[in-house]
């Protein structure tokens, strides 16, 4: 394991003038994590291949901070999260390949937030020694994915009946491609 600093990498003022810092998850984030995952709507929860809202998936989240391919930054108003993002390098033949997760609060969505941490986790990845990296999103979820195609990703692969969601239903998944360079 990898000691990290847990100083925010950024300060942002989004476009209502409330300041968002953006810094690495740290061990001490447990609470507002579960916290996050429980206030995210149902829709969201349906399609995300992690729990946010088991008790068990954050600690293992949590335990993963200090992992040597893995960095994961949150965006934190006072001590609410409102913003998880996380990028994993890949093993063997694709490790110059990362996969990402950006989830922003439902309060949140619209106002750059998204955008901003979209960028901190693209530096993660360069910092990772990645040069492209890939998100997973199911066929259905056209507002992630016309966010990912602003932030210049493109469709690469398209699995039919490669997923289920939280219901067991089969679903096709995308995934999307970005080269940070």
């Amino acid at each position: 394991m990898v000691e990290r600093d847990s100083e925010p990498l950024a300060a942002t003022v989004l476009g209502d003038q409330q300041a968002v810092v953006m810094r690495p998850l740290g061990e001490d984030d447990h609470a507002a994590l579960l916290a996050f995952g429980a206030a995210l709507p149902q829709d969201d929860l349906l399609y995300l291949e992690d729990d946010f809202q088991n008790s068990e998936i954050i600690t293992r989240l949590i335990s993963a901070c200090l992992a040597e391919n893995w960095r994961q930054i949150v965006a934190v108003v006072g001590d609410a999260i409102v913003g998880y993002s996380a990028v994993r390098r890949l093993p063997g033949w694709s490790n110059h390949v990362a996969d990402i997760i950006l989830l922003i609060d439902e309060h949140w969505r619209r106002s750059g937030l998204g955008t901003a941490l979209a960028q901190a986790i693209f530096d993660a990845a360069r910092d990772l020694g990645v040069n492209k990296v890939i998100v997973e999103m199911l066929e259905e979820q056209q507002a992630g994915r016309a966010i990912f195609e602003r932030l210049g990703f493109r469709v690469e692969g398209r699995l039919s009946a490669h997923a289920r969601d939280r219901h067991g239903q089969r679903r096709n998944l995308l995934i999307l491609a970005y080269y940070v360079s």
